[in-house]
């Protein structure tokens, strides 16, 4: 592979002017889909060459296009192929595998984007954001409170504290602050023990604050295209266009500095919660008891502060918001540094007639973190509601498109909350998990540590149950896919006339594109998923709150069959929650050791981190924010440098880039593009699940702003679909179903059994070359100069054709 230079600044556009040779020259800009590719494969050429970017991420051409733009004559009647490349910001080194610790993150992070489009409601759109950031930072508390209850409480309190002795004699590396063992030496007291295993949860965030810092400032620091600031009140546009909306670099350092802060706050007070519990009860030392109480002040005080920060700011999404916050970045973590350090030093302190019995005060804090989960959840259930819900008397005022959105949004723009439920289930469950596993580690079959909260005990026992329910959907669907495969036999029977029929082929085209209908069905799967978990999670708070006890204790005394299942319930999801705490742990580790593996685990994060960190700053990085910039300077420099015109070709996920990156330009630009989707998830997956940036309207807006749109797709595709534009918009953009497979039998075109492509290998069928010539030879038959920014349309001649 060799290397070519491409400078740019980082703000503004350098270089040369327009060069009048190359004004004919035509691009085709080629942006892979999920899962990545080499530009080899993308060029069809073994000769490549990177003409701008990194190893990170690049574009590529053929060696013998490097000088393109000086040899025009060379390319009349064919466009310059390039390809970006993007794959490795999702699937890069072994690193990568940590992110799976940070999925209830990154699925908080998407709750915050599938919001309604709630246009007139500005108040109630501000709400919504601010209750899925406060969501965020219920998950970092209870990750922080997690592992300061296996270190804290089950290994420091309860093993290294029990009287006897039994579980630190069983593991030794714990004997040095065993009371018994170590004949009251000095690490035996109480207060030591919590202020040295206080250094796990301390590692672990200081862990995420280094993995959000490095990705910050190798994603949220790219800088787009330099441009004007626009109005903060609400426009026709989608907000993907706007200045400021891949730059978040201000938010998530200010969410960070609150998260830091908030973990640190968490160990703060289970160091220095049960010595002031103890120093303020009946007959504690008058000092120790006064700084008890000023240290439940300096708590709360740093609470105030930390969800000051997060309500005080969203977004800033009308400009480029370069305002670092230094001030507030540095002194917050710091200051709770500061106050940690001053605890530890509270807690270490000497108390005679201190021992540690029973369990630390967990079920209260687990308890208040459930709470607060369930009440946010419950009134952002609400506010999405009320924001789906048309304005009263302002139907005639809808643009064109949003007539859509009722009928296509998922679950009725329920999708936020049912998401961010799921983001807190599936915290619950990693907490419990480490928890439940850490405690049988230390304990085994003894029964003589208190173990884990209760509550994390009930929250297992309802895993079986919602198992159940997604057990039960899933034969539904099943029953379902069968029956539509059954009636897609005839339609294809009915595609194919003529052909010698082949039953069991017949058979595998129609299960195909039964298969492919599923991914519209996952709005059923996470309603009825996240509903069930809600109920069964609040009776659960319920259950650990009222009774004390875990649901076979609580169930001692009642029906035989009561408390037969409540002992099934409570053993079976002790295990499942083992279970997959283990799984999780295993395919990290797999992931690290196989390249094949991280890209797989590289496919899932391209869906779920294409959206910048506005809920929650441990999140996976948005590699969009690297991505969209690189696409938006490579179209911008190109125009500007030859005056051409461009094919903006985009398959998957990559079609999403490109939409995003044509939504950046200006109308000057915007104009001499045309895009080419294939496979794309732009409706069937981005305009239901977050109707505010993709609905119909905004991509109506786009199928008006560039030259023209073409979108390719296939019925066997579980994922690309059509556009669906209402009115005439939509035959304009979408092509009929290609077919898939290209022949039912051998032909001359196709002598040996044609395979069934689905979401890959648009590019084998011939419809792809008919389409994009059809953009090319439009592109070359309408070159205008430059248009004025102000004029959507300008002189660009753009017919409806």
């Amino acid at each position: 592979m060799e290397r070519a230079h491409e400078q740019t600044s980082a703000g503004e556009l350098t270089g040369p002017a327009q060069r009048p040779e190359a004004a004919e020259t035509a691009l085709e800009l080629l942006v892979h889909g999920v899962g990545g590719t080499t530009p080899e494969e993308m060029l069809d050429d073994p000769r490549t060459v990177r003409i701008s970017g990194d190893e990170v991420a690049a574009v590529h051409r053929r060696r013998a296009d490097v000088d393109a733009e000086r040899r025009p004559d060379d390319y009349r009647g064919r466009p310059v192929p390039e390809a970006y490349v993007w794959c490795n910001l999702t699937s890069g080194n072994g690193t990568r595998a940590l992110w799976l610790l940070l999925l209830p993150f990154m699925v908080v992070n998407l709750a915050h984007w599938m919001r309604p489009a709630g246009r007139g409601r500005r108040g109630a759109v501000r709400l919504y954001g601010l209750l899925v950031r406060l969501t965020g930072l219920t998950l970092t508390v209870l990750l922080v409170a997690a592992a300061c209850e296996v270190a804290l409480d089950l290994a420091a309190w309860q093993c290294a504290g029990t009287g006897a002795g039994a579980c630190a004699r069983e593991h030794t590396w714990l004997a040095f602050l065993s009371p018994g063992l170590s004949h009251d030496g000095w690490w035996s007291a109480p207060g030591r023990r919590l202020a040295l295993a206080c250094l796990v949860p301390t590692a672990l965030i200081c862990l995420l604050w280094y993995l959000s810092h490095r990705t910050w400032s190798a994603y949220e620091s790219q800088q787009p295209v330099s441009r004007a600031a626009e109005p903060e009140e609400e426009t026709d546009r989608t907000a993907l266009g706007r200045p400021g909306f891949w730059y978040g670099r201000r938010l998530v350092a200010r969410l960070r500095a609150a998260h830091t802060a908030a973990g640190l706050l968490t160990v703060t007070a289970a160091v220095g919660g049960p010595a002031a519990r103890f120093d303020t009860g009946a007959g504690g030392p008058v000092l120790l008891g006064t700084l008890g109480r000023l240290l439940h002040a300096a708590l709360a005080v740093g609470a105030f502060v930390v969800l000051w920060v997060v309500c005080r700011r969203g977004r800033s999404e009308h400009r480029l918001d370069r305002e670092p916050d230094a001030r507030l970045v540095r002194a917050l973590p710091l200051g709770t540094s500061v106050l940690l350090a001053l605890t530890v030093l509270y807690a270490g302190w000497s108390r005679p007639g201190w021992r540690s019995t029973g369990r630390l005060p967990g079920d209260a804090v687990f308890g208040g973190i459930a709470l607060a989960q369930v009440l946010l959840v419950v009134v952002l259930g609400a506010v999405a509601g009320f924001l789906h819900r048309p304005l009263a008397g302002n139907a005639g005022s809808l643009r064109a498109g949003d007539t859509a959105d009722d009928t296509r949004t998922a679950m009725r723009g329920l999708a936020g909350p049912a998401v961010a439920m799921l983001s807190c289930a599936l915290g619950g469950v990693m907490s419990g998990g480490v928890a439940q596993r850490v405690a049988d580690w230390l304990d085994g079959t003894r029964g003589t540590l208190p173990g884990p909260p209760v509550l994390l005990t009930w929250q297992a026992s309802v895993i079986p149950v919602t198992l159940l329910v997604f057990l039960g959907l899933c034969g539904r669907l099943a029953v379902r896919t069968l029956r539509l495969r059954a009636r897609e036999t005839r339609t294809v029977d009915h595609h194919y006339q003529g052909e010698h029929k082949d039953r069991a082929r017949t058979r595998r085209i129609a299960g195909t594109r039964a298969m492919a209908t599923l991914t519209d069905r996952a709005p059923l799967v996470v309603g009825t998923v996240s509903f069930v978990t809600l109920l069964l999670g609040s009776g659960a708070l319920v259950g650990a709150l009222t009774t004390g006890d875990t649901p076979a204790g609580a169930a001692r005394g009642s029906y035989a069959f009561v408390h037969g299942a409540a002992e099934a319930a409570q053993s079976l999801g002790s295990w499942l929650i083992g279970l997959g705490f283990i799984l999780l742990v295993a395919s990290g580790r797999r992931a690290y050791k196989d390249p094949g593996a991280r890209r797989t685990i590289g496919i899932l994060w391209d869906v779920g981190t294409f959206w910048p960190r506005a809920a929650h700053p441990f999140a996976p990085p948005c590699y969009a924010e690297r991505a969209v910039p690189d696409l938006t300077w490579r179209m911008v420099t190109w125009t500007r440098a030859t005056g051409g015109r461009l094919v903006l070709s985009g398959h998957s996920q990559g079609s999403v880039l490109a939409a995003a990156a044509a939504w950046q330009l200006k109308p000057s630009v915007r104009g001499r593009v045309a895009l080419l989707t294939y496979g794309s998830p732009l409706e069937r997956l981005y305009g239901r699940w977050f109707p505010a940036h993709f609905g119909p309207a905004a991509l109506v807006s786009l199928h008006q702003d560039v030259d023209r749109w073409r979108n390719l797709y296939r019925l066997t595709d579980p994922i690309g679909g059509p556009v669906r534009l209402p009115g005439d918009c939509g035959p304009q953009v979408d092509r009929a179903p290609l077919d898939d497979p290209l022949a039912y039998g051998r032909t001359l075109e196709h002598p040996l059994p044609a395979p069934i492509l689905g979401h890959s290998d648009y590019q084998a069928d011939p419809a792809f070359a008919e389409e994009r010539e059809r953009l090319l030879a439009r592109l070359r038959h309408e070159v205008p100069g430059p248009r004025p920014d102000g004029d959507p349309q300008g002189s660009s001649g753009r017919s409806s054709a």
